[in-house]
């Protein structure tokens, strides 16, 4: 259910603003889209596995409110990010 080490280094590679970046809000966010993502095919095969949903509502959670922060400090930013994603709204 969680990332590899490998898959983890490849997005902060991607998304980093500059070299050794790993606290900006597009590194954050594509590290939490990885992770919702993983979880929301374990659920596809493990229905009933409620403790495991609340972790994934709290990760969209903290998802969306970066996401909103950065929407508020830059546009742009925002949308190149939600475009490379794919995450709707």
């Amino acid at each position: 259910m969680s990332i590899t080490v490998e898959d983890k280094t490849q997005l902060i590679k991607d998304f980093a603003r500059a070299d050794g970046d790993t606290g900006s809000p597009e590194v954050q966010v594509a590290v939490l889209t990885k992770r919702i993502t993983n979880l929301t095919e374990h659920f596809k095969t493990h229905k009933k596995d409620n403790h495991s949903r609340r972790g994934l509502l709290k990760l969209v959670a903290t998802r969306r409110k970066l996401l909103d922060y950065l929407k508020s400090k830059d546009e742009g930013r925002y949308r190149d990010l939600i475009g490379k994603l794919g995450i709707r709204r």
